[in-house]
């Protein structure tokens, strides 16, 4: 078993569902500019624009 306070990760492949108050995504077999633009738009909308920004920035888009 895990211990408390143990680092756990995953991959991004490992990741297929994420679920926000403002949306659910499936990101299984999407591309990382997919899966990019997919998360922005479960983001809280105040946020949006600056993470579209950081993620063109940072070549992900």
């Amino acid at each position: 078993f895990i211990q408390p306070g143990t680092g756990v990760t995953t991959t991004r492949a490992d990741v297929h569902w994420v679920v926000t108050e403002y949306g659910a995504v499936n990101l299984h077999g999407r591309s990382v500019p997919e899966r990019v633009k997919d998360l922005v738009s479960i983001a809280d909308p105040k946020f949006r624009d600056e993470l579209l920004a950081f993620a063109k920035e940072k070549k992900y888009l």
